[in-house]
C-alpha cells in the first residue's frame, strides 16, 4: 500500500508496448520536473499477456526520444494486487475500462479509482487510439494526449 503522503498511478492499455508505457515515461518526467516524483508510485501495465517482459515498441521509444523522454520499461500485466494498491488505474479506451472493471469486481476490497486517461483531456479527446498498426505520426498523436490528460491530472492531483 502507498503511504498517506504517496500517491499513485497504473497507466493501463492492452499490451503495455504502446499507449501505457508513453504515459507512463510522460507522467514520470512531469513529475520529477516538478520535483514531486517521490511522492508518486508511478507504473503501467496491459490488460493482456501478450507482450510480458517485452519492451516497449521502437516507435513509441523513438517518439519518447524525440522529445528527450527515457524508459526502461518491461511489459506487465495489471494484477489482482493493482487495485488494491494503486490509487488511480488510467486507461487507453473503452475496452480497457470495461476490462478493468470486470477485473476489479473479482477483486475484494478493490480500491484503486479506474477511469480513462482521456478523461483529464481539456480538448475531450477522450479515447487515445492505439497506434500499433498505424505510423510514427499515431505515435506523435498518442505522446500529444498524454502530454494533455497527464499535465490535468497531475495539476489537479497535486
Amino acid at each position: 500500500m502507498a503511504s498517506t503522503n504517496t500517491k499513485s498511478v497504473l497507466f493501463v492499455c492492452l499490451g503495455n508496448i504502446c499507449r501505457s508505457p508513453i504515459a507512463e515515461a510522460v507522467f514520470r518526467k512531469m513529475a520529477t520536473d516538478a520535483g514531486i516524483v517521490d511522492k508518486w508510485v508511478i507504473d503501467s501495465g496491459a490488460t493482456s499477456d501478450w507482450n510480458i517482459g517485452n519492451s516497449p515498441d521502437a516507435r513509441g521509444l523513438a517518439c519518447l526520444r524525440s522529445h528527450g523522454i527515457e524508459t526502461s520499461h518491461r511489459a506487465r500485466q495489471v494484477t489482482k494486487e493493482d487495485f488494491l494498491s494503486f490509487d488511480y488505474i488510467l486507461c487507453m479506451d473503452e475496452n480497457n475500462l470495461s476490462d478493468l472493471n470486470r477485473k476489479a469486481k473479482a477483486v475484494k476490497n478493490s480500491t484503486a479509482k479506474i477511469e480513462l486517461l482521456g478523461s483529464y483531456d481539456p480538448q475531450n479527446q477522450r479515447i487515445i487510439k492505439d497506434p500499433y498498426y498505424g505510423s510514427a505520426e499515431d505515435f506523435e498523436k498518442v505522446y500529444e494526449q498524454c502530454v494533455r490528460c497527464c499535465q490535468a491530472f497531475l495539476k489537479g492531483n497535486s
